[in-house]
């Protein structure tokens, strides 16, 4: 089969298209697990960060990709969730011990054993991939491979983020960036707080108003000071000032939840640009968001196919994974980006 493998880290150039399209042997399913005939694989900013070495592999050549959706192939002989053609999804979290204080209290996402899709696991960049049944999901018939394949992780992500925000209906709630997980959640509170109002910081005109066209209630640059202040503000981007814009924007005893696996530019000097005062006084909270649980993606699916929220994509031939990834760092990026690896 063909497959995506990055055999090491870039050093932030990734302009020089880091990820080599090979023929590799076809994966054949343990007992307790299922081979997925690749359809479609969302495209992440962690990918980035695998690519760049933040988040680097466990073990190269590691094919990338944890956003995936495909029909069973192919099942071990000890598996029971799905049949042979089932429609399935694969996330970023592949696997947990189940064993340890964390996946007993449900906290499998903090498993100290956890492994994630596509860095500790060869991913969804190929024609074929295997996963124990038990870290699979059933693709809800509303949405096509496409617009289900972000949802697997920018909606799954953002589902938790918004859990975490501990919002109550009619509280205003912020997004700092407005990517693929950030317009996902937007569609997600509206529904789910109907009376809530939803201020949006995103980098440029193109975003601010895509976020107002969804419903926003405002849209603005990160510098620009919101008509109101927010209970909870969801952080997206990979940057550490919009920490610190965002505390400024939080009403007296709001949470801050980051929604970021990693944090570009932190020094001594942006760390000390934060005001006891200004930014953390009045009981303020900072809550990360550290990576997802099972139900977390299962709640949201059905959430999502009931609502439903349909994510923006932009689509990419398999052929072009390395043009799929620069663009996402280069270039504005609307919605979600998918590479189809089939019709």
């Amino acid at each position: 089969m063909r497959a995506w493998i990055l055999r090491n880290v870039c050093d932030l150039r990734i302009e020089k298209r880091p990820l080599e399209l090979v023929e590799v042997a076809l994966p054949e399913p343990k007992e307790h697990e299922i081979r997925i005939r690749v359809s479609c694989c969302g495209v992440c900013h962690t990918e980035l960060d695998e690519i760049e070495g933040r988040t680097p592999p466990t073990l190269f050549p590691m094919t990338l990709g944890h956003q995936v959706v495909g029909l069973v192939d192919s099942a071990g002989s000890q598996t029971s969730r799905f049949e042979i053609g089932d429609r399935v999804g694969v996330a970023w979290i592949y696997e947990a011990c189940g064993k340890c204080e964390e996946c007993v209290s449900g906290r499998e996402n903090l498993c100290i054993k956890f492994k994630g899709t596509g860095r500790d696991a060869n991913g969804g960049y190929a024609e074929f991939m295997v996963v124990s049944d038990q870290f699979a999901y059933h693709i809800p018939e509303v949405f096509t491979d496409a617009q289900a394949a972000p949802l697997l992780c920018a909606g799954a992500i953002g589902y938790r983020s918004l859990n975490l925000t501990g919002l109550v209906n009619g509280q205003t709630l912020g997004l700092s960036g407005f990517g693929a997980s950030g317009h996902l959640v937007l569609k997600m509170a509206m529904h789910v707080y109907p009376d809530s109002k939803i201020i949006v910081f995103a980098r440029d005109n193109a975003e601010q108003e895509f976020a107002r066209s969804l419903g926003a209630y405002w849209a603005g640059d990160f510098n620009e000071k919101p008509p109101i202040q927010a209970n909870a503000i969801i952080d997206t981007t990979p940057a550490w000032n919009t920490i610190i814009r965002s505390l400024s924007n939080l009403q007296r005893g709001g949470r801050l939840v980051i929604n970021a696996i990693r944090k570009e530019n932190i020094d001594k000097e942006s760390l000390l640009t934060i005001d006891y005062a200004e930014h953390l006084w009045m009981e303020k909270e900072i809550k990360s968001v550290a990576n997802i649980v099972r139900e977390d993606v299962e709640h949201f699916l059905e959430l999502a196919a009931n609502i439903p929220i349909i994510p923006e994509v932009e689509t990419y031939a398999f052929e072009k994974a390395n043009e799929a990834i620069i663009d996402l760092k280069q270039k504005h990026v609307k919605g979600a980006k998918v590479l189809i690896m089939r019709s």
